[in-house]
């Protein structure tokens, strides 16, 4: 820490202060420094002084500015060691052959795990229960008969109405008649795929991606070939059409916003050649946009479909990760293909819990839904910053971390010697679970790198387990 001088100008004296309690440790990185005013009442100087001062700390990078909520800690990047650029491979379409580890991870959640930092889901307190349990009760109440009936496909219209509203902050106009109502996201993904492709046909996906992207494509008979994407840029595109030129592929799945495992959200530019690239071979692409409400940024991004002019894009999402995993509530969009869906839906699972449904559309009508969404986006990315600091801390020399753009996963680089899948049961032993790298990739790649869940709340006990784990990793010789 600096030291002091009393000939230094006030405002600096009040930032070295603040300075020095976050070296310190009393402010941790995330953390809410005091407000403008309550550090002017602190200091007793003018308020245009302390926002000199923080100022001064934001271009240190000690701390930084979020909309309408104040100033936080900001992890130091020179503490944290970034993935590096992938190296582009070509590859061929392949079988999926990583079913058997997903299900046992999924297994995992119940009952041997204390420390979930496996499954990609927010931690209980994270989520607005007691405004959705309200909600509830006023429909309850209003309309009794709903939690024993059910609209059949394409679902509610009130809902469908809402998500066509809310599509213009997307960068695009909906029309309600074009929305599906699906039990969550992983139906809308199966709904898009058994709509362009039936088995045997080749699905491109991004290196790493989600499993359950991988899971479905393996279900209905089809095979995947992986476009290596980067931590920060995204899919190679120069792959991607080499991958078009010669493998008749029939759709193309990509998480454009807040990429699971990875983190980044896809540029404008790039998903406007994205989708050039495709309108050009006449494939589609599944847009998953599961975690798009939850970008860190204070605009929320657009999506690839609002650059499509020939109807192509199929945009899937859910209410999943931002308001409850419990209320089995997806949705799928597109013009061309809504038919299809639609009638899939119908004669896959009829409908879609009507109760849920009103719920999710009086929330989102309420305004509630973003006054939340605006709230544990926050809470996510200091989360994120938290459990990046701890890895930087515990994990061996040579780890390297995502540094996400949204959403509330990071993805791992961990030195070559060390085994996900064997860190994977080692850590379960200890009651905790993570996700091993191979899972997100259909051939088993990223043998060594695993991703965790920082959704759940930052706490002693998480602190504990990522301890642990970096103990494990350690002892991989």
């Amino acid at each position: 820490m600096k030291k002091k001088s009393v000939d230094s100008p006030l405002y600096l004296r009040v930032a070295q202060s603040l300075e020095g309690q976050i070296q310190q440790g009393a402010f941790r990185a995330g953390d809410q420094v005091p407000s403008v005013r309550q550090l002017s009442r602190q200091h007793r100087v003018s308020v245009s002084t302390v926002l000199q001062a923080y100022f001064w700390l934001e271009s240190k990078g000690w701390i930084e500015a979020r909309p309408k909520s104040g100033f936080y800690v900001k992890m130091p990047s020179t503490k944290l060691n970034p993935l590096p650029a992938f190296r582009p491979v070509q590859s061929k379409p392949t079988p999926v052959t990583t079913s058997e580890l997903v299900a046992d991870l999924m297994q995992a959640t119940h009952g041997r795990v204390q420390i979930s930092l496996g499954a990609a889901f927010p931690g209980p307190d994270r989520m607005p229960a007691h405004q959705l349990n309200a909600i509830i009760r006023r429909i309850s109440r209003r309309s009794p008969a709903l939690s024993t009936s059910h609209e059949h496909s394409p679902g509610s219209l009130p809902l469908r109405r809402q998500i066509a509203k809310r599509s213009v902050s997307f960068g695009c106009n909906f029309l309600p008649e074009d929305v599906t109502i699906t039990n969550g996201a992983v139906e809308a993904l199966n709904l898009c795929l058994r709509t362009i492709a039936k088995p045997g046909d080749v699905i491109a996906t991004e290196s790493p991606t989600y499993f359950n992207v991988l899971q479905a494509i393996e279900s209905l008979g089809m095979k995947a070939v992986e476009i290596p994407a980067d931590s920060r840029t995204g899919m190679d595109l120069n792959l991607l059409e080499h991958a078009l030129k010669n493998y008749r592929v029939r759709g193309y799945i990509a998480i454009t916003n807040c990429h699971n495992p990875l983190g980044y959200v896809l540029s404008d530019d790039k998903k406007r050649s994205l989708v050039e690239l495709l309108h050009r071979y006449d494939v589609a692409l599944i847009e998953d946009d599961v975690y798009g409400d939850l970008a860190f940024s204070p605009q929320r991004p657009r999506l690839a479909k609002s650059f499509d002019r020939a109807g192509l894009v199929l945009t899937c999402s859910s209410f999943s990760k931002t308001i409850s995993p419990g209320l089995r509530l997806g949705w799928v969009h597109s013009e061309r293909y809504h038919a299809q869906i639609a009638h899939l839906k119908l004669i896959t699972s009829i409908a879609s819990p009507s109760l849920s449904e009103a719920v999710v559309a009086e929330f989102l009508e309420s305004g509630g839904y973003d006054r939340h969404v605006r709230n544990v986006r926050i809470r996510f990315e200091a989360q994120v910053i938290a459990f990046s600091q701890a890895v930087s801390k515990y994990f061996p020399d040579g780890t390297k971390i995502s540094r996400p753009d949204g959403g509330y996963v990071l993805w791992i680089e961990l030195p070559k010697r060390i085994d996900s899948v064997v860190l994977y049961h080692a850590a379960l032993k200890e009651g905790i679970s993570i996700s091993p790298g191979p899972i997100f990739s259909a051939s088993g790649k990223f043998r060594n790198y695993i991703r965790l869940n920082c959704g759940i709340k930052w706490s002693d006990d998480v602190d504990r387990a990522i301890l642990k784990l970096g103990r494990l990793c350690e002892s991989q010789r």
